[in-house]
């Protein structure tokens, strides 16, 4: 088979576009063109290259052969995966994911050797699998300053109710959720007062806290809210029961140490770009207000919070290049390092989700560490006579 073949035949098979492919594979502005010639046969990739493009994505990082688990857990809204890591590396099993994003799906697929279910309002409860841990980080628009702020009238809002269900037909032994900090506060307090009503009628424990990502070792300013709950039919647990969320060792942080050293020019942002920036970062002056982009250096201690739409601009995170040059965007790597995924984590899409995806995901090390907090609870519980 001619390497035009081979190299066309590798982007099929992972079911993307020349641009998405030419994006994973982290070439230059002009990648696509390049890709494209490639698989005409205008032009030929050297060996090196041509083996690197058939070996990526080859293997899946993140996959688990069969064997014994210390315990079975769900991945509801699950993105690319965040969640799903720390709950495999202290011994569990995921026997099901739902994740209703194309894109998402892939490279949750890639990682992981599992192709999530789609839209969970269509997966009847009896067609998922009997699980110990529930986790969910479902959808935060509905609660987020960026979002509508219509909470529960908001239809997305409702997928609450989807976990609701999951929880009172399947009974878990706990559940994880996470949301953006908002949530605590929307609509005066009276969202969240809801979601804890909701789950203590099913006869769960509720605690709610917000824990901060540069607390936890990474360079970034990113506080979200991890609500836990235990089935106290399952286990003699106190009314007055508080989850013992992990204390922060509030690592020293240094963005540079998440940075890439070789970047390629397509993440500088171009003049007119930067213009607009400056522009409206000096009208809000003019205003009083604080708004606009944010410049940062290797040496800053964090940065703002990645968000979805970190692809539109990079507003929130600019990174100086020193004098004379425009800033440029953190790449997708870097994003990944932001979030606390390690190397190894397959990229398989283009620039532009790859940026929507990290900035929808999880601080890893949090996550982390309240799953082992999780765990601990489980096993100092004393199970109440008719479960023991």
């Amino acid at each position: 088979m001619t390497a035009a073949l081979q190299i066309k035949e590798k982007r099929m098979k992972l079911g993307l576009t020349q641009k998405d492919f030419a994006d994973a594979l982290g070439l230059d502005r002009h990648g696509d063109r390049t890709l494209r010639r490639w698989e005409n046969g205008e032009t030929t990739p050297s060996p090196l290259i041509l083996k690197s493009i058939l070996n990526f994505a080859s293997e899946r990082p993140y996959a688990v052969e069969s064997k014994k688990a210390d315990f079975r857990f769900i991945d509801l809204f699950a993105g690319i995966g965040g969640v799903r890591i720390p709950f495999q590396e202290l011994g569990g099993k995921c026997v099901f994911t739902s994740e209703w994003d194309k894109f998402s799906q892939k490279t949750y697929q890639v990682n992981f050797g599992d192709l999530p279910s789609g839209d969970i309002t269509k997966i009847e409860t009896k067609d998922i699998p009997d699980f110990d841990i529930l986790l969910a980080g479902f959808p935060c628009q509905p609660f987020s300053q960026a979002g509508l702020k219509k909470g529960f009238s908001d239809t997305r809002g409702t997928l609450f109710f989807e976990i609701e269900r999951i929880i009172q037909d399947k009974r878990p032994k706990a559940f994880l959720l996470e949301n953006v900090k908002q949530l605590r506060g929307h609509d005066k307090g009276r969202t969240l007062a809801t979601i804890k009503r909701h789950i203590e009628d099913l006869g769960y424990s509720f605690n709610a806290d917000v824990l901060r990502a540069a607390d936890f070792g990474l360079p970034q300013n990113r506080e979200r809210i991890f609500i836990v709950g235990f089935d106290k039919h399952r286990y003699a647990i106190d009314e007055e029961y508080e989850f013992p969320y992990p204390t922060p060792p509030k690592t020293k942080t240094r963005l540079g140490d998440i940075l890439e050293q070789i970047i390629d020019e397509k993440y500088t942002i171009s003049d007119k770009l930067y213009e607009g920036h400056l522009r409206r970062k000096k009208e809000h002056v003019l205003k009083g207000n604080g708004f606009g982009f944010s410049l940062f250096n290797a040496e800053s201690p964090y940065t703002n919070t990645l968000s979805a739409r970190y692809y539109k601009d990079g507003s929130e995170i600019l990174i100086d290049q020193g004098e004379g040059r425009n800033p440029r965007k953190l790449t997708p790597r870097e994003c990944a390092r932001l979030q606390g995924f390690d190397d190894k984590f397959i990229i398989p899409v283009s620039d532009t989700q790859s940026y929507k995806q990290f900035g929808n995901s999880v601080a890893v090390p949090v996550v982390r560490a309240v799953a082992k907090a999780i765990l601990q609870e489980m096993g100092k519980f004393k199970e109440r006579e008719e479960n023991g």
